[in-house]
């Protein structure tokens, strides 16, 4: 780490960083069809198929990997944003509920429509592109006193409380245990009840570890840095709006893991989608209406920001931290976006007999 960031510069550094662990979610994320939001269908549907699986293999992983870290003493979570700051139980219910219906509006939450964008998809490109600009206009636009008020309704203080494992007494290696045979337990299941074949079950825990990678790596450039680092992981609204914010506002980029880590989640996405010959154009259809991924978009992008992170940079990087809030967020957006599907299924026609 000392000589990555002595040899390009600690800002460049840090980016190099997030485009690699970028690149390995995003070819990850896109052979394994990592996704929430179907998670969520199936069960809504009452099936527990292969898109559950994918999604509890990525999260037992994370899970296992960034409490294993812990465990061996690489890893110190204290300073992260998720436990060194106030956290909010309104922001993570409110939020959650809010992105958890914009991502089945939309069919894809925020990572899963940066992925699905490199592939051609130009529906998820727009929904994208519309979160990204309500997530700014939540963080300090126009509907940052509207985030700010939400936020303020049930705050709690920094610290202990925001931890899981130190509300139940936890300490290590009690969590990191229970991470690895959740994943094992997992992956069993995987291979009992579905189809999911060993490819499909490795990208989905390569998914995982590079959140847990994301995290380790930026607790160690923290270490050995001059300038202040924050120590984070994988999650995509803040970053997808730092990006997009730079390249319009600015001549010159300003370099950060987050700025890293979107580009290579774009490019690794796409290189695997042409590798796999699963590169398309898709565009708006009369079964997928604009209409409903702007909703999604919008609604994804202030409840990210309210909730303290996405599907991804919540549910699974604070989840795999074992922040509270983080997990009280997941909650609602798994919760939410079941009733969305459902109130969905309800509202739409079914097809005459023939």
């Amino acid at each position: 780490m000392i000589w990555l960031l002595d040899s390009l510069g600690e800002a460049p550094g840090l980016a190099f960083l997030g485009l690699a662990i970028g690149l390995l979610f995003g070819v990850a994320a896109q052979r394994s069809a990592f996704c929430l939001r179907a998670a969520t269908v199936e069960v809504a549907t009452l099936q527990a198929g292969p898109k559950l699986a994918t999604w509890l293999i990525v999260f037992t992983s994370a899970l296992a990997l960034v409490q294993g870290f812990i465990a061996f003493g690489w890893l110190d979570l204290s300073q992260a944003r998720q436990f060194s700051q106030p956290g909010s139980i309104s922001g993570a219910v409110i939020g959650g509920v809010m992105f958890g219906i914009g991502m089945v509006l939309a069919r894809g939450c925020a990572s899963r429509l940066l992925v699905l964008s490199a592939t051609g998809n130009l529906r998820a490109l727009v929904a994208g592109l519309v979160l990204t600009l309500v997530a700014q206009a939540a963080l300090t636009g126009i509907l940052a006193p509207a985030r700010l008020w939400l936020f303020s309704l049930w705050t709690v203080p920094p610290g202990p409380g925001r931890d899981l494992a130190s509300t139940f007494g936890l300490v290590q290696p009690v969590p990191a245990i229970v991470g690895a045979l959740a994943l094992v337990a997992a992956i069993t299941w995987s291979r009992l009840h579905t189809r999911k074949s060993n490819a499909q079950i490795v990208f989905s825990i390569l998914v995982g570890a590079a959140v847990a990678l994301g995290w380790l790596a930026t607790y160690q450039a923290s270490l050995v840095a001059f300038e202040p680092v924050s120590v984070g992981s994988i999650t995509f609204t803040g970053p997808a709006t730092d990006t997009l914010m730079g390249l319009v506002g600015s001549p010159s980029l300003p370099l950060s893991f987050g700025v890293g880590l979107v580009p290579g989640v774009f490019a690794g996405s796409f290189a695997a989608s042409v590798a796999s010959r699963e590169f398309r154009i898709q565009r708006f259809e009369a079964e997928a209406p604009m209409e409903r991924y702007l909703l999604g978009g919008s609604l994804m992008g202030f409840g990210a920001m309210l909730a303290g992170g996405c599907a991804v940079g919540a549910g699974v990087s604070g989840g795999a931290a074992l922040s509270a809030t983080a997990w009280l967020a997941l909650f609602s957006m798994w919760v939410s976006a079941m009733a969305t599907h459902h109130l969905l299924a309800r509202m739409t026609p079914t097809p005459a007999p023939a």
